[in-house]
């Protein structure tokens, strides 16, 4: 299948590792070319060089703090003035940190919300106008499970992510007529460095061994197993592309069926 992605031009936030890094290799190999942007400048280098190197799409390392709304416009104008486009913007952020509902204080709340809302609003607002002129465009955000039943200990990404999940929709509203989709993927419980530190705090937190905790946890998914960070990107990858036209304003679970919601 031709996804119609050749020369198509992406950012990827947090595209140097994790889901970010899947999404990105994902995208590569149907021939979008890429700006990778994370705070690591040396390992984005790497990274930009190892995916090049591998599906021959050009791929420009920009480095950069996307918490702050400056870096967020520097980003999108290099990717505007190397390119001369923007067609896909995958809206991947680091996730906020670990906390219960009562213990979480004032500064953790803010760092959250610019992490893990403010964060999608600034860079879908920056994006869009440079999609409006191409007459075409994909948003991706990659949200949490915890969009549809709260996760214990991770109170600060059900309740910002649930506010992109509102923005995205409303967005999704907005600029439908201008041939812009735009969607969000919610994944469970896949094996990065991120989870791999969510299951290493509970470790610390109940005493238990962290390979038990995976095992136990793997028994409760209907699948059987973690998922892999691929298996995100290769979503995330269709629905940035061509061959996805009438889905937006969705939000899609990955998570090999733990969620047991019906809508």
């Amino acid at each position: 299948m031709d996804l119609g992605l050749k020369d198509r031009v992406a950012i990827i936030g947090g595209g140097s590792k994790g889901l970010g890094r899947a999404c990105a290799d994902s995208l590569a190999q149907e021939g979008a070319n890429l700006v990778i942007c994370s705070r690591n400048a040396g390992e984005l280098d790497r990274v930009a060089g190892e995916i090049s190197a591998a599906t021959g799409v050009e791929v420009l390392a920009v480095a950069g703090d996307l918490s702050q709304l400056e870096d967020i416009q520097a980003l999108v104008k290099r990717t505007a003035d190397h390119y001369g486009r923007l067609d896909i913007l995958v809206n991947n952020s680091g996730g906020p940190p670990a906390g219960r509902a009562l213990d979480t204080s004032e500064e953790v709340w803010l760092q959250s919300i610019d992490m893990a809302l403010m964060f999608f609003i600034r860079m879908s607002r920056e994006s869009v106008p440079h999609m409006k002129d191409g007459g075409w465009g994909r948003i991706v955000n990659i949200l949490a499970s915890s969009v549809y039943q709260p996760i214990d200990n991770l109170v600060t990404s059900g309740v910002t992510r649930m506010g992109a999940v509102a923005y995205a929709k409303s967005l999704a509203d907005e600029v439908g007529r201008d041939n812009i989709l735009v969607n969000n993927v919610a994944p469970g419980y896949l094996l990065t460095d991120r989870m791999m530190h969510i299951f290493e705090t509970r470790s610390q937190d109940t005493g238990a061994n962290v390979e038990d905790l995976l095992q136990a946890h793997s028994s409760t998914i209907p699948v059987g197993r973690l998922g892999r960070p691929e298996e995100l990107g290769d979503l995330v990858t269709f629905l940035s592309s061509e061959k996805n036209s009438y889905t937006t304003g969705s939000t899609i679970l990955v998570d090999g069926g733990v969620v047991r919601s019906l809508i």
